[in-house]
């Protein structure tokens, strides 16, 4: 009797650690955006101060050893001055690529970008290096919630060429056939400032 016992007992364990998994999880909108980006090979770091932007600037090119970037953005220049570093305008060149982004898609981890940020470039063609500043009040849902954000924000003038990094690693392939040639992986890293 008491063999029985032990079986009837291991399988209302595992139906009830089944149910247990089935339960779904609800991370907030950072969360859920931080541990899809870290599983897709992105690199985060969390700023509160404008000083720890700096900070941690300096330290990521400083550990890749780069002594220039590609910045467009008119914000983000002003802080390469403060940090001594040579900064290319043009999109064309082939350094780290320094920049914002629209929207941080908390439910997969992408990183929405439109032609503010990258001009007619696809994004294929740009640097495999990216450092892309955001912040908190950036993030939102999914993809939709980016596309009607970016239709609110720019009511009278519509950004083009809306397009997301998917994959942050260099090393992992799309093995997808219809992707060949077409790749945006980039090596990227993401400074979040804490601005709500």
């Amino acid at each position: 009797m008491s063999f029985l016992k032990k079986i009837f007992k291991i399988s209302k364990e595992t139906s009830e650690e089944k149910s247990a998994k089935k339960q779904e999880v609800n991370l907030s909108l950072d969360d859920s955006f931080v541990h899809y980006f870290l599983e897709k090979g992105g690199k985060f770091l969390y700023c509160t101060k404008e000083e720890e932007i700096e900070f941690h600037l300096k330290n990521i090119i400083k550990e890749n050893n780069w002594n220039e970037l590609v910045c467009i953005d008119e914000k983000l220049n002003e802080i390469t001055k403060r940090i001594n570093i040579n900064t290319k305008l043009d999109i064309n060149y082939s350094a780290p690529f320094l920049t914002t982004c629209e929207h941080l898609i908390a439910d997969n981890g992408d990183i929405l970008f439109s032609s503010n940020q990258i001009r007619s470039k696809k994004l294929a063609s740009l640097p495999e290096h990216f450092i892309v500043y955001a912040s908190t009040s950036q993030l939102v849902k999914n993809t939709g919630e980016g596309l009607t954000g970016i239709k609110s924000n720019f009511k009278d003038n519509i950004p083009t060429n809306i397009s997301a990094i998917k994959n942050y690693s260099l090393q992992k392939k799309d093995d997808n056939f219809l992707n060949y040639g077409n790749s945006n992986s980039k090596n990227l890293y993401l400074l979040l400032f804490e601005d709500f």
